[in-house]
């Protein structure tokens, strides 16, 4: 057979099949299933098939009028495949700003291919150039056009059918031309296949159609056209990709091919194709494709700084009215989701989940709990699943929906079931009811309830755990305040100790019974003053004190512990702002300290002076066993802390340096293992001036 017979061949049994997929066009145009755009596309292309077949028996064909007959081809597929999706978006609101501009690329380049560009060619190789460009680009922006049929007809049987054959040829046209463009001319066998393959496609089609159609009327598409980005995409991404392999492999074969060139082309020729098929007819390769181009490449739906600052907004911001943290993290979900209600379940540490607060939304009439170890928790815990009761049973969101629990079926208006997740726990969930208006949920949708779902859960933490601590503080300032109590009541014990002790040997002492009767009267008063602090019915209040006084009285208190105490007063006027009792019970204590460290041979030296900084000071100097540098930093203030073993509380010189701080001043002690300690107790001066009122200033 001639070559030229072959071709014809080729050229004119697609024109056949080309015919049949027409006339199932037709049928189809009547059954309302495609647009009358996409039936003429397929008469034209049975023309096309028609013409380049007489043409390869007696050729006639300009390079101009060849180019004429490609673009009415690729433009009638790209216009037909443009309105068709635009009619199976009819009830959605699609952006018009994409469609006008594929329309506007494929009649520009109509335009510059058939008008402008051949009025200034003067050569046959010029025209050949020009076709093999004019085709290939639009064979692209055709491809891309196909690409969104697919890409937005995951309902639609009869788009599907439409979007497999269509590429089927159209790749082929792309490894055409682009073959062309490598090698700088036509491949003939390529060429005279490409009617065979062309009807091919057309076979497919027809009996896909007529199958699909047999089965009911197809489903309208439920996803709309979001922004004009998304429409380059996979297509225009896969179209790339593939003329690069082919620029890589055949400059390969032409350059190292040798004997076994034609095989190396034919192997890469499949793998791309059979790559290319995999994207198109896998769902989940082509998802994951979409979703990852999606996020990498494309402006996204939402604003999330936006997003993030309105979420921060709801949940750190200040109610005039007092409200309740689940009732605020409920809130701050619903407005940002922007759904009318939901309600919030939280674990109730017993290993079930109840509701605790809701908004616009009733609670369920019977079985108010959910097992932490049911199913349904373990798909939320483990796979972060965002259940949708009213989704499709086709649908992704789906697939899970037979482990919803009873009570989610007596729900109004449920619309999704979002995790709330610490880590890798799960705390709580939140139901929420439909938006307002139409919500078709996409990955970007799910991405964001889900981070949501997270943040709002380790604010809950976050907020149980400061009212957690808040309730430990308060126990700790209890026990505190007990172990000041105690620490006193101590004191005031082993004063009335001593008394009872020496009762039976001075009590025929006239002055013993006078001194026991102050010494009691005294402990009296210190016992009425601790028990109105532990009441709160008179608030810790100074008055001005003589120093000296209180120094004298707690180094007299003293006398009879060994090594007695030596005092020395430098300056006899000094006067502070303090709770007499007080202090005199902290200076003791810190003399009776460094007695017990002291051997009875040593020396306590008490001093009191001043600095120029208005700052009196009370220095506790002895040269007993003192204390290494680490006990100082790390164990000397610590409460609770104490080397007396059964004879203190441990609290005693943290009582004093709170006690002094109160005051405005401080402790500080030197101390070195062996040789002795000194501890120093600045405590801001009363000034002797007066002010215009009367009453004296202090620092």
């Amino acid at each position: 057979m001639l070559l030229e017979n072959v071709t014809f061949t080729s050229y004119l049994g697609g024109a056949l099949l080309l015919s049949a997929f027409s006339l199932v066009s037709c049928f189809l145009l009547i059954k309302r299933h495609i647009t009358f755009s996409l039936a003429i596309a397929a008469f034209i292309a049975m023309g096309w098939a028609g013409v380049l077949a007489w043409d390869s028996f007696k050729p006639t064909l300009t390079v101009q009028q060849l180019i004429l007959c490609e673009t009415l081809r690729f433009g009638g597929w790209i216009f037909g495949v443009m309105q068709q999706l635009k009619h199976t978006n009819q009830n959605k609101r699609i952006q018009k700003g994409p469609f006008l501009l594929i329309q506007l690329l494929w009649i520009t380049a109509s335009i510059v291919f058939v008008i402008v560009l051949p009025a200034i060619i003067d050569n046959k190789n010029q025209a050949y150039q020009l076709y093999v460009w004019s085709c290939m680009l639009l064979s692209i922006l055709c491809i891309v056009a196909v690409e969104q049929l697919f890409r937005n007809s995951p309902h639609n049987r009869i788009n599907k059918v439409y979007s497999l054959g269509l590429a089927a040829f159209l790749l082929y046209d792309l490894y055409l031309f682009s073959y062309a463009l490598l090698f700088g001319k036509l491949d003939a066998e390529i060429w005279r296949a490409r009617g065979a393959v062309n009807g091919s496609a057309a076979l497919f089609l027809s009996f896909g159609l007529l199958a699909v159609s047999s089965q009911g009327s197809p489903r309208q598409n439920q996803v709309a056209i979001s922004r004009p980005l998304a429409f380059y995409t996979t297509g225009l991404t896969t179209a790339g990709f593939f003329l690069a392999l082919m620029a890589a492999g055949g400059y390969y074969i032409k350059m190292y091919g040798g004997n076994w060139g034609t095989v190396i082309q034919v192997t890469l020729i499949f793998s791309a194709l059979v790559s290319i098929a995999v994207v198109f007819l896998s769902d989940a390769a082509r998802a994951n494709l979409s979703v990852f181009i999606d996020k990498h490449f494309f402006v996204h739906k939402y604003d999330y700084r936006s997003q993030w600052l309105s979420l921060i907004h709801h949940l750190t911001s200040t109610p005039e009215i007092e409200e309740d943290p689940h009732q605020k993290a409920l809130r701050a979900i619903t407005d940002v989701v922007k759904c009318k209600g939901g309600m919030l379940w939280m674990d109730n540490q017993f290993g079930r989940f109840i509701p605790i607060a809701t908004l616009n939304m009733n609670y369920p009439t019977k079985e108010f709990e959910e097992d932490s170890d049911s199913e349904f928790c373990s798909i939320l815990r483990d796979q972060e699943w965002v259940f949708s009761p009213s989704a499709p049973k086709d649908h992704e969101l789906s697939n899970f929906n037979e482990y919803l629990p009873g009570w989610s079926h007596e729900m109004e208006d449920l619309w999704l079931i979002i995790p709330m997740l610490v880590d890798n726990n799960l705390i709580g969930f939140v139901l929420l009811s439909s938006p307002p208006s139409e919500f078709e949920l996409t990955w970007e949708d799910l991405d964001l309830f889900k981070t949501v779902g997270r943040e709002v859960a380790s604010y809950i933490s976050r907020n149980e755990a400061a009212e957690l601590l808040a309730q430990s503080k308060q126990f700790d300032a209890f026990n505190k305040l007990s172990a000041f109590v105690m620490h006193d009541l101590k004191n005031l014990i082993a004063q009335q100790a001593l008394v009872v002790e020496n009762a039976a040997k001075h009590k025929e002492n006239p002055a013993f019974i006078d001194d026991m009767i102050s010494t009691i009267d005294n402990s009296v008063q210190r016992m009425s003053n601790l028990l109105k602090k532990l009441q709160q019915t008179q608030p810790t209040s100074g008055r001005q004190l003589e120093l000296k006084n209180i120094i004298i009285n707690s180094v007299k208190k003293c006398q009879d512990r060994m090594p007695p105490p030596t005092l020395r007063i430098m300056e006899d006027s000094l006067k502070v702002v303090a709770d007499e009792d007080n202090l005199e019970m902290i200076v003791t204590h810190i003399i009776k300290n460094a007695q017990e460290a002291t051997p009875a041979d040593g020396y306590v030296d008490v001093t009191l002076r001043s600095e120029d900084n208005n700052q009196a000071i009370i220095e506790v100097e002895d040269n007993g066993c003192g204390m290494d540098s680490d006990f100082l930093k790390n164990r000397l203030f610590r409460p609770f802390d104490t080397t007396k073993s059964g004879k203190g509380m441990g609290i005693g010189v943290y009582q004093t340096r709170e006690f002094i701080r109160n005051l405005g001043g401080d402790v500080l002690v030197k101390s070195e293992a062996g040789i002795g300690t000194t501890f120093t107790i600045r405590i801001p001066m009363v000034l002797e001036e007066t002010n215009s009122a009367g009453k004296v200033d202090t620092v």
